[in-house]
């Protein structure tokens, strides 16, 4: 699919407020609503739009420890990895998985807990019992200086 004008601005308002009604989109952009509709049908069946989401707080949601943790396999074979894909997306403190080159680990995955004690029973239960684990390496965030999850159109 080629975006046009009009397609990226779609992309760029419902990044920024992906609530916005279809009227005031079509205002914003300067087509028909009819029309609006239709682009932003298209773009979801393209699987450019792959979903609304809400944005949460997490320290108001009594979440305030987030952490980076790096992640080395003992094997790198594709049953390992596809296991341990398997059981990190299971648990619901992982905010982020990514299979990454040119560090001494093979993962690197964004937690986010309670506090220490909540942290450290996610790595000691649950990570590195994951099998194939053979180091764990931990960064802790201390504060968020970018924070987007709105891509560049």
């Amino acid at each position: 699919m080629t975006l046009d004008r009009y397609d990226k601005r779609i992309l760029q308002l419902l990044q920024q407020d992906g609530r916005i009604s279809n009227q005031d989109l079509a205002e914003k952009i300067g087509l028909s609503p009819s029309s609006c509709l239709r682009r932003v049908r298209a773009l979801e069946a393209a699987g450019i739009i792959t979903g609304y989401r809400a944005c949460l707080d997490a320290g108001k949601l009594g979440l305030s420890l987030m952490a980076l943790i790096h992640i080395a396999m003992d094997r790198h074979t594709p049953e390992r990895f596809a296991n341990f894909e398997k059981m990190v997306s299971a648990l619901p403190e992982v905010l982020e998985c990514l299979l990454i080159t040119g560090q001494d680990a093979d993962y690197q995955i964004k937690v986010v807990v309670k506090d220490m004690e909540a942290y450290q029973a996610l790595l000691l239960n649950q990570i590195t019992r994951i099998e194939g684990v053979s180091g764990v390496h931990s960064s802790f965030v201390m504060r968020r200086v970018v924070d987007e999850t709105a891509l560049p159109v």
